[in-house]
């Protein structure tokens, strides 16, 4: 029988920079870096690590607020530190820096937990499967088409099915960036599309018609996600076998159950380094149970891992290409998918990974 307490006795966070390896761009931005914020608690002699990918400032409200009031709880009670969290966040605001913050600390503190039970974190949240299917993410806009048909055609050969890239920036030539994908992975494989927002609502339907032509199951924010109705409309008029998603951008509760209540998607999106961790992350996962929704994972597929394996409705994970990179850099013991499909290592306890901060040194802020 365990300790009846486990109190968190430190709270370690760092921001590491780490440029791409190639200048990337979707429809509404462009980047040439990512930012990783990494959380290592303390308690009963062990260390549980949760990250998110934001910018030093996350970092700062971490070390400056939210470790006084993490330390000296236990590290069983989660739910309870959970809202003791967001409660100290009141006056700083909920979405944003703040979530994330929240996130990567709620992540570390499930880590934890499951490493002092010594359970994989599948386990301690309940595995509805023993493995989730994954979607290989990137074919960025700045990618010429050479660049994007090697990186789509190189997934399809590894087994991985289901393809995603970015459209928006050039409306007029989105369809012949999506004639080539398919070209390059063959018939039998899915094409996702993402606008990040980009096209307005009368652009949007004209061109997942067109997109239709090309088999594209998956259109991710045609509109922007703050604009429901748009969603909505898409939604209602999108080709049929065409999937409207977002949710991505989601930071509370509420944020999903308006998303929802609209019924503004056929597929709702969540992320965990975002939503207020994997407390959050299953909360959203409860909505979709709820109104008989999918739900697919945002990114970070390291993280999303154990939880889809937990969450009823999840249907797939986002295997995003900055975040497989620098996931493998900077982490041991991530797993990589066969045949398409993601396993946890049940062998390892929590998530299963390892930070290696010695190779991460060159990155920090």
């Amino acid at each position: 029988m365990r300790q009846r307490t486990a109190r968190i006795e430190k709270l370690e966070v760092g921001a590491y920079r780490i440029r791409t390896d190639f200048p990337e761009s979707d429809g509404t931005l462009e980047w040439d870096s990512t930012t990783l914020v990494v959380v290592e608690a303390d308690a009963a002699g062990l260390r549980g690590v949760g990250y998110t990918y934001a910018d030093d400032a996350t970092a700062h409200l971490i070390a400056e607020r939210l470790s006084g009031v993490v330390k000296g709880r236990d590290a069983m009670d989660i739910t309870e530190t959970w809202s003791a969290m967001i409660s100290s966040v009141r006056n700083l605001g909920r979405p944003g820096v703040s979530s994330m913050a929240i996130a990567a600390v709620d992540i570390a503190l499930w880590d934890l937990k499951a490493r002092i039970l010594d359970l994989p974190l599948a386990d301690l949240l309940g595995k509805a499967r023993q493995s989730i299917p994954v979607y290989g993410s990137g074919g960025f806009t700045s990618y010429d088409e050479k660049r994007l048909r090697a990186q789509l055609a190189g997934w399809v050969e590894q087994g991985i099915t289901r393809v995603k890239m970015k459209v928006g920036r050039e409306p007029d030539a989105d369809g012949a960036r999506v004639r080539a994908a398919r070209a390059a992975i063959g018939a039998d494989a899915e094409i996702f599309v993402d606008a990040n927002g980009a096209y307005h609502r009368k652009q949007a339907l004209a061109l997942a018609r067109e997109f239709r032509d090309w088999d594209v199951t998956w259109f991710e924010e045609p509109v922007s996600s703050d604009d429901l109705e748009g969603l909505r409309l898409i939604r209602d008029r999108a080709p049929a076998g065409m999937d409207i998603a977002a949710g991505e951008y989601g930071y509370s509760l509420s944020y999903f159950e308006q998303m929802l209540q609209a019924g503004a998607v056929d597929v709702l999106q969540a992320d965990a380094s975002r939503c207020g961790g994997v407390s959050g992350f299953m909360k959203v996962a409860a909505l979709c149970e709820a109104r008989s929704l999918p739900l697919s994972a945002h990114c970070c597929p390291a993280l999303h891992l154990h939880l889809c394996c937990a969450a009823r409705p999840a249907v797939h994970l986002e295997y995003f290409h900055d975040h497989v990179r620098i996931e493998q850099m900077l982490f041991d013991a991530v797993q990589i998918p066969h045949e398409g499909v993601l396993h946890p290592d049940l062998t390892r306890p929590g998530m299963g990974i390892e930070f290696k901060k010695s190779d991460a040194a060159r990155y920090a802020l």
